[in-house]
């Protein structure tokens, strides 16, 4: 009954279920979201495909030191954790910070906002869904599944179990009905001469901006840090798992591409609004409103899972003492951890209302990079610090120095073509230092600040019916008879 601060609560007996995990939770409505914003800041088809797969490289690189921080650092919270394990508490709160109040509301905001696109989409089927109408569904929906998530653990991952199906459903059936018009000899939009030839003027910067809106959609590949604590012999199955399964990724990612240009042009795909459902109205005749409820069926379980696992973030969070206690605290008889869940409902809320899809995304982009890059860094400094630790897994130096040269390029040419959507989030992460300080490192506060956090937790905990999940309720009202 205790509540589990992993999102993942499943021994992984050997490799082939650590892929298929891998695998679905990489796989998600990133793909039905990032193509148009690739293509919009790549210029071309070619260029928009050499994305793709270089998005996939940059993630397997990237994994590969996640995977050594998992084993060598064994704490739930994700980079959270080992941040504030090699670089202190200040570093590991802005990372905390930036993730509560930017990561996961940003990326639930735009998961929403492509439910409502694709749910809409075949009502408006000669313009854009209006704006008021795509934010009421959005909000209706991240409202019901917080419902969900605070009445039963057990439904929530339910749904997420049945609706992973809408996901795969639709990409294998893109993959298989563009693969046919390959065959039919409908690749037009894929000659080299065509695919290189560049609808507007390209930059460096614009090239960055489509890694960030590729990234996206490759987003999760860090997901094997919530389970290497499960794994048996992880120094052998967590590389083999990520050899797999991230090629296996980039591979459908690809192939989903090349199946929408089989079948639009790109100045189709960029006028769309759901490139989905365009490409089954061209393709599927009356069998084209699979698209759309596929689609909507992913994003639906999209949405389940980053509210799933904020929470549990947030969670790990309160109970090192960088966030409010209430946040560590879950309901008595379901053991969800209420508080956190409407903390995360909230923040998406508003961002919903405040935000347009591709400037989220290169917004939540760049936040993400930044916090990879410096949980990397802490992996060299890690091996500095101390050289003889032992490391079940143990990379070669290579590894994080091409992600990280990598990693500045990106977040450089992006701050330069964006400085706006990028700076905004650079800012608000740094709004994270003086709460840290007044909030976290101050200890001696006024008596006063003490009662005021005391009267708001003690509400909360009568609003909510939360206590701490130290003590089963049930071992209380029944203790052992002697």
């Amino acid at each position: 009954r205790g509540f589990d601060p992993h999102p993942v609560c499943v021994e992984f007996v050997c490799s082939p279920y650590i892929c298929l995990a891998f695998l679905c939770n990489i796989i998600g409505s990133g793909i039905f979201i990032s193509p148009k914003g690739v293509l919009e800041h790549s210029g071309s088809v070619g260029l928009a495909l050499i994305v793709w797969v270089l998005g996939g490289g940059v993630s397997a690189l990237g994994s590969l030191c996640y995977a050594e921080l998992g084993v060598t650092i064994p704490k739930s919270g994700g980079d959270y954790s080992y941040v504030t394990e090699i670089f202190g508490g200040l570093t590991g709160f802005l990372l905390l910070w930036s993730a509560v109040l930017i990561m996961y509301p940003t990326t639930l905001a735009v998961i929403a906002l492509t439910f409502s696109n694709y749910v809409l989409q075949p009502a408006f089927p000669y313009c854009a869904p209006s704006y008021v109408a795509t934010r009421i569904l959005s909000t209706a929906c991240i409202l019901l599944l917080t419902w969900v998530n605070c009445s039963s653990v057990r439904w929530a991952t339910r749904i997420q179990d049945v609706f992973t199906v809408g996901k795969l459903l639709a990409l294998g059936l893109i993959i298989v009905v563009g693969l046919v018009q390959l065959c039919k000899g409908h690749y037009e939009a894929l000659h080299p001469q065509a695919a290189f030839e560049f609808l507007r003027p390209v930059s460096v910067g614009q090239v960055a901006l489509a890694f960030l809106q590729a990234s996206f959609a490759f987003s999760g590949w860090n997901f094997l840090n919530y389970v290497t604590e499960e794994v048996v012999e992880p120094r052998r199955n967590v590389p083999l798992a990520i050899y797999i399964s991230i090629p296996l990724v980039t591979l459908v990612y690809t192939l989903t591409n090349i199946a929408y240009f089989s079948s639009m042009t790109p100045e189709e795909l960029l006028a769309s609004n759901a490139v989905a459902v365009t490409f089954g109205e061209k393709l599927l005749g009356m069998f084209s409103s699979i698209m759309p409820i596929s689609v909507a069926l992913s994003t639906f379980g999209g949405i389940n899972g980053y509210l799933f696992t904020s929470s549990r973030l947030c969670f790990s969070g309160a109970r090192e003492g960088h966030l409010p206690s209430l946040l560590a605290m879950i309901h008595l008889k379901h053991c969800t951890p209420i508080p956190a869940l409407m903390l995360c409902c909230t923040a998406t809320i508003v961002i919903l209302c405040i935000g347009e899809t591709h400037n989220l995304i290169n917004y939540v982009s760049f936040i993400n990079y930044l916090s990879y890059g410096v949980t990397i860094g802490g992996l060299l400094y890690y091996r500095w610090k101390k050289p003889s630790l032992y490391r079940p897994i143990k990379v070669n130096l290579m590894v994080p120095i091409s992600y990280l040269l990598f990693w500045a390029f990106l977040l450089g040419f992006s701050l330069y073509s964006e400085p706006v959507v990028c700076g905004v989030g650079l800012v608000i992460m740094l709004t994270g230092v003086p709460v840290y300080f007044l909030g976290v490192s101050w200890k001696d506060k006024p008596k006063c600040i003490y009662d005021f956090i005391a009267s708001i937790t003690y509400m909360g905990q009568k609003l909510c019916f939360v206590v701490f999940p130290q003590i089963d309720p049930l071992e209380q009202a029944n203790p052992p008879q002697s």
